[in-house]
Formats: structure tokens, C-alpha cells, sequence
């Protein structure tokens, strides 16, 4: 078979790493090997750059550097969030409020936790995909000690109204965690107009390699470690910490902060969804055209299966998703698409495309060329359309 040129439209799953980025991690690698605990030269060069990392990083969200925990990645940020917040609560029953459209870092979290006999409740979205303040408050209870809600969702895009949780969270005396790893680098961050008290953040999701996490915490959250060893991370995280992967981090921070790739990449997916809904009938958006991410779109096309339309995609040389890259091989369809609604036919013949600085109006116009021959000729072999 000859080589086919490919394109990428699945950076909600991952995205390259930026030159940049690479460059810091590879020198770090190479050049920065002291360990960052220790005292001499070669430790504190290393610590200088843990730390620059730690700067570049809260600078991105408007935080202190102090309150930057570096992890493993989002899941480890979520997991630490959630259970860290559990182990340090004062009441003897304990409940936590999340929504249903979590990540499922965040939901595999809450059924831990649940099994270990702390209660949860999962408030429901509307077809937009965003949840009502309201409906949170309305959850709330007087053991609650933590709500749990994603910045912006993985699959949609659709950015939930974190502040206006935020201020039921002050007025109850509840901690809040945001999940923001699909909301940093694609829409503004600021962790105090926010009002969150704890921000997860990935560095695979904002041109970083992966490995690479960070906590947002706001100074006063009291916080529990969920790994036991050394005194690193201001005994938030203990383990000799990963400089390269740090550095590289924070690089990537800060060329979010410098280079607003926003515009242009809202006006492509604007450019790729107005000419799928015109060109492909039987399709249509999911969840909000308005509040949302401007690099992510989910459309379903009837008749067919997203898996079969994902295969045929990639035959032509376009990645894209059936969903979240963490469900790949599921059998049930999307939780995400049926909480807003979808029947599980729809759920199942839905795609998620999700735009990256590297794409151009040149291969958005390919894609819709493939697409639309691909969904012609998947729904040719469909038992309903024959």
C-alpha cells in the first residue's frame, strides 16, 4: 500500500510535543541530572530549573509558584484532589459532589471512594452538556466536603460554569476541584477569578511530553498526600522529582502564555464543522455551539458507526475519535453523549474532532473531502440506509 500523508485532528487526546519543549526536556536529560534534593552544585542546578518550571507554570494560571504541585500527569492530579481533600476531612461522614459528564479519572476516583464508604452524588447536564450551578447547590449537603467539576469536558469541549460553582462552594464552606486538563492552553486560566481551590493540569495536553502533571493549591487547602516517602513537593507529592519532564512542562506553559494560537484555531473548526453540517445531511453538533473550547467539535453521523468512520478516516490519513482516547475498546457508548441525551445508536455514531496549532485550512478541506466519502460509502453498507 502506498503511504498516505496524514494529518491530525485528535489533540484532546494528546498533542506533539513542541520543539521547544523537546529541546528543554532533551537537555535536561542530558545536562541536568543532579537530583533536586540535594545540596550540591549539581542538585541546585536542578532545583533552579524545577523551580523556574514551577514559575513558568503558575504564571500561565495567575497563581503563586508555591502552590504548584508537579505529578505524573492529569489522572495523578485528579486522584490526588480527590482523595487528598478525603483524607484530610474533619467530619465523620463525607460526602463529595461531581457531575456526570467527569473524566474518568475523576469518576474511577469517586467509585473508589465510594466503595470506601464516602457518599457521591453525580448531578446531570442538559443536552448542552453543562451543568446548572443550581443543580450543585442543590446537591450539597451538610457532610459535603468537596464538589468535583471539569473545566472544560474532554469530548465536547464544553466549558462548565466553574465561578458560579465556585461561589456556592464559599457560601457552604466546600472545597472546589476544577479538572482544567482539557482547559489549559486552549481558553484564559485564571485560578483566582476562578475561585477553585485545587486546578488539575497535564502536560501532554498543551505540547509537553507526557509523564508531566501539576496540582493548582490554593495556600490554606489542607491536603493530604495519597503516596507515602520523602518530604518533596512541600509534602504534597513525595518522590525524586522529574526536572526534564518539569521543565519541559513549564516551557510549554509559558509558550501558552506568549503565543495565542486561539483565534485561528476556533475560526479552522468553525471553517471544518459549518462545512461537514452542509456537505454530509443526517449529521449534527453535540452539546453547545457556544460555550465550548474553540479547538473541539463532536458531530454524529446517522446511520453508521463512529468506530467503522474512525477506521476509514485513518485508511485516508486523518486521525480523529469515537470518544475519549482512555475508553478506546469499550462496548458501551460515550457516558459523555448519554448524559446530554443520546440515544445509544447516536452515541455510537458520533465523532470527535479536535484541532491543533500544526493544522491548516488545507487539511481541514481534505478532511471534509474524506469524510464525506467515507460516511457515503459506510452508510452504502448499512442495513438502515439500503
Amino acid at each position: 500500500m502506498k503511504d498516505v500523508q496524514r494529518f491530525y485532528f485528535d489533540h484532546n487526546a494528546t498533542t506533539p510535543v513542541s520543539a521547544e519543549s523537546l529541546a528543554t526536556a532533551v537537555e535536561c536529560l542530558g545536562q541536568v541530572y543532579g537530583n533536586a534534593s540535594s545540596i550540591h552544585h549539581f542538585g541546585q542546578i536542578a532545583r533552579q530549573r524545577l523551580e523556574t518550571a514551577r514559575r513558568q507554570t503558575a504564571s500561565l494560571i495567575g497563581c503563586d509558584a508555591r502552590e504548584i504541585v508537579f505529578v505524573s500527569g492529569g489522572t495523578e492530579a485528579d486522584n490526588l484532589a480527590l482523595f487528598g481533600v478525603l483524607r484530610q476531612a474533619r467530619r465523620a461522614s463525607r460526602h463529595v459532589v461531581t457531575t456526570a459528564i467527569e473524566h474518568p479519572a475523576v469518576l474511577n476516583t469517586c467509585a473508589q471512594l465510594e466503595h470506601d464508604g464516602v457518599a457521591v452524588t453525580y448531578v446531570p447536564v442538559g443536552s448542552e452538556g453543562i451543568v446548572d450551578p443550581q443543580a450543585i447547590r442543590r446537591a450539597l449537603r451538610p457532610d459535603t466536603v468537596l464538589i468535583s467539576v471539569m473545566h472544560a469536558n474532554n469530548e465536547l469541549g464544553t466549558v462548565q460554569p466553574v465561578a458560579a460553582i465556585s461561589a456556592i462552594a464559599r457560601e457552604a464552606g466546600v472545597y472546589l476541584h476544577a479538572d482544567g486538563v482539557q482547559a489549559l492552553g486552549k481558553i484564559a486560566v485564571d485560578v483566582a477569578a476562578l475561585g477553585v481551590d485545587l486546578y488539575s493540569m497535564s502536560g501532554h495536553k498543551i505540547y509537553a511530553p507526557k509523564g508531566i502533571g501539576a496540582l493548582y493549591v490554593r495556600r490554606g487547602t489542607r491536603l493530604g498526600s495519597i503516596l507515602f516517602g520523602g518530604h518533596h513537593e512541600r509534602e504534597r507529592r513525595p518522590g525524586t522529582e522529574n526536572v526534564p519532564g518539569a521543565a519541559a512542562f513549564g516551557c510549554a506553559a509559558e509558550l501558552a502564555g506568549q503565543q495565542d494560537h486561539t483565534p485561528r484555531i476556533g475560526a479552522l473548526r468553525d471553517r471544518l464543522e459549518s462545512a461537514i453540517l452542509e456537505r454530509i445531511p443526517h449529521s449534527g453538533v453535540n452539546g453547545s455551539r457556544a460555550a465550548r473550547t474553540p479547538n473541539t467539535t463532536n458531530i454524529y453521523f446517522d446511520n453508521l458507526e463512529g468506530e467503522a468512520l474512525v477506521i476509514a478516516l485513518d485508511l485516508r490519513g486523518f486521525a480523529v475519535s469515537s470518544g475519549a482516547a482512555c475508553s478506546s475498546g469499550a462496548v458501551e457508548p460515550s457516558h459523555v453523549l448519554t448524559a446530554i441525551g443520546l440515544g445509544p445508536e447516536r452515541a455510537r455514531a458520533s465523532i470527535r474532532f479536535s484541532l491543533g496549532r500544526e493544522n491548516t485550512a488545507d487539511q481541514v478541506d481534505a478532511l471534509v473531502e474524506a469524510l464525506a466519502a467515507s460516511v457515503a460509502h459506510l452508510r452504502k453498507l448499512s442495513p438502515v440506509m439500503a
